[in-house]
């Protein structure tokens, strides 16, 4: 492998103006630094992480703190995330380095990791409202992007997708087909997403009483997904919107267990976030849903980091993506008695 003393050597210069030039600093020419680059390339230099570190102070990764609570590694959300990230991070050069925490409040992984230099910045996945991981890197100056968002106009760098509109569009076409009974099956109360969801929801139904819009606000999981759409169906509805696909999986039973039929007894929307491993047109009836791929996310948010760590303005990164409403079998008008 290529030193960077035979680097210097090869091109007449000192290794520290090379390191200089590599290194991107401005005390070096756009001539010089042009021909020690294409050198490199060509001599397949490669610099020691350990040494980058120390000229550059920056660590060339950033940070991830999964909560030790269930099974993150299986989510396929964060699976499908992380290929976005780590996908747009290896082009550059960048690891992401995972930590864990025993619930999405506790901030000690981030102090420490912080305190050993170990990332440049970090992601802060599912969000709360005034979330003490954010405040936490705000009042350190560290650089973060939320996936998600912890106020509806935060003062940060996130990227997030239209919650509020989504779901206020799959109500309204719930509406337009004749429902005036739709369930909300949705995520827990303290994450800014589910309350853009349900805020859409709410503007959807246009004042339709609360008996006629139960909405459930519980862990995204199928067996929540069961237990809250049974509930739902003793109240009458005809249709119902999920959160997400676990949700749905599990509304689906429920429907099939109360003898009726998905797309025909019972209209069900879900959000779909476009997985790899679970797709919403394999239900027994093709899902209508709210689409916004979550592999889009991860590698939008690695170019954000990279901006910030370079000195982009936070208000410059913010993000709003937009979401597809695709029709599919799963939604049709209400069977008239």
């Amino acid at each position: 492998m290529t030193s960077l003393k035979s680097l210097a050597e090869h091109l007449g210069l000192s290794q520290a103006t090379v390191s200089r030039a590599l290194n991107n600093y401005s005390t070096v020419n756009a001539e010089t630094r042009e021909r020690v680059l294409r050198a490199a390339r060509e001599m397949e230099y490669r610099p020691n992480a350990s040494a980058r570190r120390l000229a550059t102070g920056k660590a060339g990764a950033y940070g991830m703190i999964l909560t030790t609570e269930g099974t993150p590694m299986l989510d396929p959300q964060f699976s499908d995330f992380m290929a976005g990230l780590t996908e747009a991070l290896a082009g550059k050069e960048r690891d992401v380095v995972l930590g864990g925490s025993p619930n999405e409040r506790s901030t000690a992984t981030y102090e420490r990791f912080i305190r050993a230099c170990k990332v440049d910045g970090f992601v802060i996945t599912r969000p709360l409202l005034g979330d003490s991981r954010a405040e936490l890197l705000e009042r350190l100056g560290v650089p973060f992007v939320l996936h998600g968002r912890t106020a509806p106009e935060p003062d940060h760098a996130y990227y997030d997708i239209d919650n509020f509109g989504a779901f206020q569009r799959a109500t309204e076409l719930l509406m337009q087909l004749g429902h005036r009974k739709i369930a909300l099956l949705n995520g827990r109360v303290d994450a800014m997403f589910a309350i853009m969801r349900r805020d859409g929801f709410l503007a959807g139904v246009n004042g339709l009483a609360r008996a006629q819009t139960p909405i459930s606000e519980t862990p995204m999981t199928e067996q929540e997904g069961f237990r809250c759409m049974r509930a739902a169906l003793e109240t009458g509805v005809t249709a119902a919107i999920c959160s997400s696909i676990h949700l749905a999986l599990g509304a689906e039973r429920a429907i099939h267990d109360a003898g009726l039929a998905l797309g025909r007894d019972m209209s069900l929307i879900c959000h779909d976030d476009d997985l790899s491993g679970l797709s919403t047109v394999s239900f027994s009836a093709p899902l209508t849903v709210t689409r916004a791929p979550i592999r889009d996310a991860g590698r939008a948010i690695a170019g954000m980091l990279e901006q910030l760590c370079d000195g982009a303005d936070r208000a410059s990164q913010q993000i709003i993506a937009p979401v597809e409403l695709i029709l599919r079998a799963s939604t049709r008008p209400p069977i008239t008695p």
